[in-house]
């Protein structure tokens, strides 16, 4: 049955689809795993080839995922078909899978009019090579803010994933499969998308639409329309941060109240919460650009160099030149 909607559809193909996955040094295993599954099922379910994959990188033989696992490598980062899917996997670290070989190749064949997209981290890659310049991309939400220090020239979204054109990416983990079954659904129809979904028992699929982080309640385990609306705003005003007075104004509270309402909920005062947001997108910042000490403090609402390796340090017991030496350290390992 799902044979023949197969192929009723305008959009099929007499040929399988290619995908050309390139696997980076370090990349999120999830993420390439759940895309190649979508294609195998899909096959399965219209129980003909729609779709073929080749696994590339910028190696001779292998490549090892963040997990330890090693994969060979089928292809080297040689010319493809013109109507091949390249598909780049990232994972973490991915500043250092940026090859100049690499990035030149996919500009090479961005130039041949490829259909690009990156999985998880891969979105820097893509951006790196300048293949996002105008275009809506998204990453995973960890590495949101180092990326839109760096290119400004995209349009991030905290979408699961996006499509802009020829060119898509997704936010990491089990996304790869929201874009998938996307792709499945444009070139073969819904019914069969379903189908997929169904056999990954995969019960409620994402669009575009959708952000990959759950929501300020669910995050902090509590229900309290005050305290989320509060967090929000902190999220949302990092580099300028927000007066407690003026926050509990908008909230429609006293300072007082709202100093009741974290200690109540999150065992700490409003002050200190925010302090901990700030921080964290510091740290965030020292370990994924190259951005000085002095900018990441300003970036993070902090006056001075000083004030902000004082509070950091109390946070972290580390200072933040120390925290960046230690993680250049590791990585050279």
């Amino acid at each position: 049955m799902l044979d023949e909607v197969v192929k009723e559809q305008p959009g099929a193909r007499d040929t399988p689809r290619r995908f050309v996955f390139v696997l980076v040094d370090n990349f999120t295993l999830l993420s390439f795993a759940s895309a190649v599954e979508c294609l195998r099922i899909a096959n399965r379910m219209a129980e003909r080839k729609l779709y073929s994959w080749i696994v590339a990188g910028d190696s001779d033989e292998t490549v090892t995922c963040s997990a330890g696992a090693r994969f060979q490598i089928d292809m080297n980062l040689d010319e493809l078909l013109r109507d091949d899917t390249l598909i780049v996997c990232g994972g973490t670290d991915i500043q250092q899978a940026s090859s100049k070989r690499l990035l030149n190749w996919l500009r090479r064949e961005a130039r041949r009019g490829l259909k690009i997209g990156g999985l998880c981290t891969a979105s820097y890659i893509l951006a790196k090579a300048g293949l996002l310049d105008g275009k809506r991309a998204t990453i995973h939400w960890e590495n949101h803010d180092s990326f839109t220090e760096e290119f400004e020239e995209v349009d991030l979204s905290k979408s699961v994933f996006t499509v802009d054109g020829n060119r898509m990416t997704t936010a990491g983990g089990i996304s790869s499969i929201d874009l998938m079954l996307k792709l499945i659904a444009d070139e073969h129809g819904e019914k069969l998308a379903s189908a997929v979904a169904d056999q990954l028992i995969y019960n409620s699929i994402r669009t575009d639409q959708d952000t990959q982080r759950l929501s300020v309640p669910t995050r902090i385990g509590v229900r309290h329309p005050k305290l989320s609306q509060v967090i929000q705003m902190m999220e949302a005003n990092i580099e300028e941060p927000i007066s407690p007075s003026i926050l509990a104004k908008d909230a429609g509270m006293s300072t007082r109240q709202l100093e009741r309402l974290f200690r109540r909920y999150l065992s700490r005062s409003p002050k200190r919460y925010y302090m901990e947001l700030r921080l964290q997108k510091a740290r965030n910042l020292l370990m994924q650009t190259d951005m000085t000490v002095i900018n990441v403090a300003l970036a993070c609402g902090f006056s001075s160099p000083s004030h902000f390796s004082k509070c950091y340090r109390a946070h972290y017991d580390t200072t933040p030149y120390r925290e960046r030496g230690a993680h250049a350290s590791r990585l050279s390992v």
